[in-house]
């Protein structure tokens, strides 16, 4: 019998990396987080900080892209992009994300949840600025997911902006800017033989701290 076309239930790989328990994990996630984030960074320093950002608008229907991390520390997860996106509407709407990475030479994945804020004017202009000139024209021509009648149209934007550039000096727009994410929930996941997972979830409890448990794959 043929083969149905699109059918890839004969595609399997197997999982063969060490195990993660509890006695091994960090109280604090955001630590055990850098932890893993530093390994990944040895293997594929040009990916490492790679997320899946899923959002979910008013009416409850989701959407996902790859965006990239920026910065983090104990007061969250921070990426930057444009407030009147499709993401940054849908976030207007309804505050909470996900982000997901995925370390495939590690076979590891991290999922984190929780409530979405706006980041100071001032940390976005230190961003920006950072950013190389190419990258600052092209946010500042670029309304992030609105129709354009061509490619050569945002060409032509860029390169007259360009044109008009002194010192390389390109303010930031308004509707660009930062956002982070204030973790309430961590999964660290651990590919496992015979795909028993290992799966550790972290939750904040009452008093501010973290609970840590094992739940099944």
């Amino acid at each position: 019998m043929a083969e149905e076309q699109g059918d890839l239930t004969a595609l399997r790989r197997e999982y063969l990396a060490t195990g993660i328990t509890k006695s091994m994990m960090k109280g604090d996630p955001i630590a055990q987080f850098a932890d893993w984030f530093a390994v990944a960074r040895q293997v594929r320093p040009d990916d490492v900080s790679s997320m899946t950002l899923a959002t979910a608008d008013k009416q409850g229907r989701p959407s996902a892209r790859i965006v990239l991390l920026k910065h983090f520390d104990e007061s969250g997860f921070a990426w930057y992009t444009d407030y009147e996106s499709q993401k940054g509407q849908a976030l207007a709407d309804n505050p909470y994300a996900e982000i997901l990475f995925y370390w495939y030479g590690l076979e590891r994945q991290i999922r984190i949840q929780g409530r979405v804020e706006k980041l100071l004017p001032e940390q976005a202009d230190h961003y920006f600025n950072s950013r190389p000139l190419g990258s600052r024209l092209s946010a500042h021509v670029s309304h992030q997911s609105h129709p354009v009648a061509s490619r050569e149209v945002l060409e032509a934007k860029v390169e007259d902006l360009a044109e008009h550039t002194v010192d390389d000096c390109v303010a930031r727009p308004a509707r660009w800017g930062g956002y982070r994410l204030i973790p309430e929930k961590f999964e660290f996941w651990q590919g496992r033989e015979s795909r028993l997972h290992d799966r550790l979830i972290y939750t904040r409890n009452a008093n501010n701290g973290w609970d840590l448990q094992r739940i099944q794959p």
